[in-house]
């Protein structure tokens, strides 16, 4: 799910491949659990957790039509594997969007579910995706140098709240 690999991913992780099962299977497990823990008693933090889930589905789709269209990708290859630095559409609100789908994605299911079980797995997921957050921009720096700093300075991480002021303020 990174935005910029560089092919070894697994190598340089932190969480090596080990890491990366463990918090796979956790988050497989916490939308599992979803289909039998699905009783929620307040209305609002249902809509609100739907709402949560269908903007998540935004930061997981338009990066792989941006990538592609913009990212350099050789005919073929998997739209992670960019030769230019992409900086425009979802890319100028945050800098790891599939990272920010993830986020979210582990957000609104306990507030679906309104279970305290799928709230507790969504902790790993968290870090799982916070430590990618991470390794991305590692890996951004190693692949564009000084053009990715510059790229950290004006466009946001993860928040994509502040991405969206920013973005309208280079705007105007």
């Amino acid at each position: 799910m990174l935005t910029i690999m560089t092919g070894h991913f697994w190598d340089n992780s932190r969480l090596g491949l080990f890491g990366h099962v463990v918090f796979s299977v956790l988050i497989v497990v916490q939308i599992v659990l979803c289909f039998f823990l699905y009783h929620p008693q307040l209305d609002w933090l249902e809509i609100l957790g739907w709402v949560v889930l269908w903007i998540s589905a935004i930061f997981g789709v338009l990066p792989i039509y941006e990538m592609r269209k913009r990212g350099g990708v050789a005919k073929g290859e998997s739209y992670m594997k960019t030769t230019q630095l992409v900086d425009t559409g979802i890319f100028a609100i945050v800098r790891h969007p599939q990272f920010v789908a993830g986020f979210l994605i582990v957000f609104a299911l306990p507030l679906i579910t309104q279970s305290c079980i799928i709230a507790l797995l969504a902790i790993p997921g968290v870090v799982y995706f916070y430590v990618g957050l991470i390794e991305g921009d590692e890996d951004g720096i190693r692949k564009f140098g000084e053009d990715y700093e510059e790229y950290m300075r004006k466009v946001p991480r993860a928040n994509f709240l502040l991405g969206i002021i920013r973005c309208l303020r280079r705007r105007h």
